[in-house]
């Protein structure tokens, strides 16, 4: 594949083309490839990326960094605000337009919808590693539609790799590999979204699968704007192990007469149960375990179900970050009878 491609569809992208797409596209391409409910959509690449903030500009980037102290917060974020102005106003070649146009187009053919509503969403080459702890320090943006408004959105992506945030992370770790791409996905209009780990991330235990999910679009348990529905499966019995019934006060949902999202409260009723169906929690928890078994380590999980269908989506999948990086010792397993078997459901092996 010519890495001079400004754009490439999910379909044709794979773990290999990390260094081309960045980590979240490259794995949403390899989940969709193995047969995983992932949303369609393109990468636009680091290659367009390139086109826009050129050697020069990246090169000046590049000392400004070495010259940060990544606590220094003030001036981190007097010059991002700086470098995110100047992205915004650099010219983005006619190819690299026309390019988007076209992914975009052919999207909507294949949805039969004139101007399908995205998500789009920074995919820094680093941002999705096994190593990686900054990922979500770069901007995402829901339910843009048209490419104006999609090229727009792009462009404040591109900006968002000079978040004070990631200045910060790279004035740190000096090794990350640079680049900057951007996941462009049709947008699920969710009646329940959230996350999910294959571990329990608070004590590291590998034989269970954690769930938070709350009302319409995931942003606002991604952000920690409500208290979700926390909940803990065993992996080996099946079993809920633990129900918290979150507040969930507000959800994001669409607004299709403006075309954006809005926030609305959420009535007693639908507070005090919880927002997934027994059968909607079974299924989340055997999709946490094949997705965990096809990369053979722990995940982290976003995931949506489709307001109209029912069905389940997966937006994204990344190598769990903070157990993953704990000596072997330290990583605690199921003990008692049931602990060889869980062992089983522990190791790697693709899916088939």
């Amino acid at each position: 594949m010519a890495e001079t491609r400004y754009v490439i569809g999910f379909d044709e992208l794979g773990l290999e083309q990390i260094g081309l797409v960045g980590g979240k596209s490259a794995h949403l391409g390899d989940l969709r490839r193995a047969g995983f409910p992932v949303p369609p959509g393109f990468a636009v690449t680091t290659r367009a990326f390139d086109q826009v903030v050129h050697d020069e500009f990246r090169r000046r980037v590049d000392e400004l960094v070495a010259d940060l102290h990544p606590d220094d917060v003030p001036r981190l974020e007097v010059e991002a605000a700086r470098l995110r102005e100047l992205i915004h106003g650099l010219p983005v070649p006619e190819d690299v337009l026309s390019a988007i146009d076209g992914a975009y187009t052919e999207l909507g053919s294949a949805l039969r919808l004139e101007q399908p509503a995205v998500a789009v969403r920074s995919s820094a080459v680093a941002e999705d590693a096994a190593d990686a702890s900054f990922a979500g320090v770069q901007d995402t943006f829901l339910w843009i539609a048209g490419v104006d408004e999609v090229v727009r959105h792009i462009r404040s992506c591109w900006a968002s790799y000079f978040n004070a945030e990631a200045l910060a992370y790279r004035a740190r770790h000096a090794g990350a590999a640079p680049g900057m791409s951007v996941a462009v996905q049709y947008m699920v209009d969710a009646r329940v979204a959230g996350v999910m780990f294959t571990l329990n991330p608070v004590s590291g235990d590998r034989s269970c699968v954690a769930i938070d999910a709350s009302y319409g679009l995931g942003v606002t348990v991604v952000g920690g704007e409500v208290t979700p529905d926390s909940i803990l499966v065993s992996k080996v019995t099946r079993e809920v192990l633990r129900s918290d019934t979150g507040e969930k006060a507000i959800e994001c949902v669409a607004d299709t007469a403006t075309g954006a999202t809005v926030t609305r409260e959420v009535s007693a009723e639908r507070r005090a149960r919880l927002c997934l169906e027994p059968d909607e929690l079974e299924r989340l928890v055997e999709l946490a375990r094949e997705i965990e078994r096809h990369y053979g380590r722990a995940q982290d999980i976003e995931w949506a179900i489709d307001r109209q269908l029912g069905e389940i989506l997966v937006l994204q999948s990344r190598a769990e970050t903070v157990w993953s990086q704990k000596p072997a010792a330290e990583r605690p397993v199921a003990a008692g009878p049931l602990a060889a078997i869980a062992a089983t459901f522990m190791g790697g092996g693709a899916r088939k």
